[in-house]
């Protein structure tokens, strides 16, 4: 009568039924040969925005990683497990991750209780929502009380939590719509509404199990439904590239950390002890070129060497981790396309909730755009245990940034000005915390 839609007869008529929001399919990453994606016309792009910042001053910093003379060899193994331990007999992230069980295993046999009618859907959603702020909180209580927490182990344990927070909200609302859809079906008489899958396997509440909940853990997406797709079979040599990616990509990570970007970072201390403007632009710009060429590599690693080798793994089909973001002529398009786990997460359980209870596109894109800033500065403030809000205004200044580029820029025009703004935009926020950790420890010795 209200004139607003019925949930459940929404769901029903969006594909909703079934494996419950379908929102995965069998399909290759992009970067996979056998994807027989060939488009990368935005890396033409990214190549002269690079040529062009050689000449405003920049070509010594993309030869420093060489300048092995200038510096010696900075490479230090050593250096980098003292990153994870502080104390070889303390533990804390470990320890933390370790203790992620109990919140998985309680929000398992919340939905259990549910399923079975013992508790109420007000109850269930009060014991999901302490749960789920437990997740948030317990981790960063401890990464800012415990001494021997490194600021490594936390942004490990807290990325680690973040992830499994996103992966149990979802868990509670695809068990919620499987659970309106079974009462649709009691009150109706009829099959219609049946949330059971008809190529396999699982209907609801045969999918609350110890091993359905770990599959999806472990499994390389943030929405979880009843029925993953799945490969056939392991493929034993993609699986053998991939780990050797990952292992030769880590070195060059660290290798390229140590011998480019720390002693870049230290030099920049001192323009900006002094406030002198020229020069800390110049540094800024110095930092942002090796921080971008980092920043691709970790992409790679990350989405497609480590999430494809755990997709392989446990034969998880969908392999849609990217899309082709380095093709971008708006910044919306680049923030929809290259993170996917996290884009399908905030179009399920947020943007389109959101356009459902009447709220305007423009208006849900900048609430996602500001949960997404919060969760940046939850990953960077509380390990480096200062609060100094440069990853959120950097990722709040998106909102701006993408009107413009949408209404004034176009075509190549518009891609280069995504690039531009990944080179010199939000990793200089990131590149910001750094330097105000180094001044605030070891500033006085500089």
């Amino acid at each position: 009568r209200s004139g607003e839609p019925n949930p459940v007869h929404w769901r029903v008529h969006c594909g909703l039924t079934g494996d419950f929001v379908s929102c995965h399919a069998v399909q290759e990453s992009l970067l996979s040969s056998a994807s027989g994606f060939s488009n990368y016309r935005g890396i033409l792009n990214w190549c002269v925005v690079m040529l062009v910042s050689s000449f405003a001053g920049l070509e010594d910093c993309l030869l420093k990683p060489f300048f092995f003379h200038r510096y010696g060899i900075l490479v230090d193994p050593i250096q980098v497990v003292s990153l994870f331990l502080k104390d070889p007999y303390s533990w804390p992230a470990a320890c933390l991750i370790i203790v992620s069980n109990v919140f998985i295993l309680a929000a398992l046999y919340t939905e259990r209780r549910l399923a079975v009618g013992t508790i109420s859907e007000t109850t269930g959603l009060i014991l999901h929502i302490f749960n789920l702020s437990c997740i948030l909180v317990i981790p960063a209580a401890t990464a800012l009380t415990v001494t021997s927490m490194t600021s490594v182990g936390g942004v490990i344990s807290l990325g680690i939590y973040t992830v499994l927070f996103l992966k149990l909200y979802s868990y509670k609302d695809a068990n919620r719509w499987c659970r309106e859809i079974r009462q649709a079906k009691a009150k109706r008489l009829t099959r219609s509404y049946s949330c059971e899958s008809v190529q396999t396997h699982v209907s609801y509440p045969g999918n609350l199990t110890h091993r359905d909940m770990y599959y999806f853990v472990f499994a390389p997406t943030l929405c979880y439904q009843l029925n993953f797709p799945r490969s056939s079979r392991i493929r034993k040599r993609f699986l053998m590239r991939r780990l050797l990616e990952m292992l030769f990509l880590m070195q060059l990570l660290v290798g390229l950390i140590q011998q480019w970007m720390v002693p870049t970072i230290q030099n920049s201390m001192k323009p900006f002890q002094e406030m002198d403007f020229s020069r800390m632009v110049e540094r800024l710009l110095k930092l942002a070129v090796p921080n971008h060429l980092i920043w691709l590599i970790f992409f790679y690693w990350f989405f497609h060497s480590s999430l494809n080798f755990m997709a392989e793994l446990l034969q998880f089909g969908d392999r849609e981790f990217y899309r082709d973001w380095w093709n971008s002529e708006t910044v919306t398009y680049f923030w929809a396309n290259w993170n996917i786990p996290v884009h399908k997460w905030c179009l399920r359980h947020f943007y389109k909730p959101m356009l459902r209870k009447g709220t305007n596109k423009f208006l849900a894109q900048s609430a996602v755009f500001l949960v997404s800033a919060f969760f940046h500065e939850y990953l960077v403030s509380i390990p480096l245990r200062m609060f100094r809000l440069w990853a959120f205004m950097g990722m709040m200044a998106q909102v701006p940034l993408a009107l413009f580029v949408s209404r004034f820029l176009n075509g190549n025009y518009g891609n280069a000005a995504v690039w531009i703004s990944l080179i010199i935009g939000q990793p200089v926020a990131v590149l910001m915390y750094v330097h105000d950790y180094y001044v605030l420890h070891y500033g006085s010795s500089a």
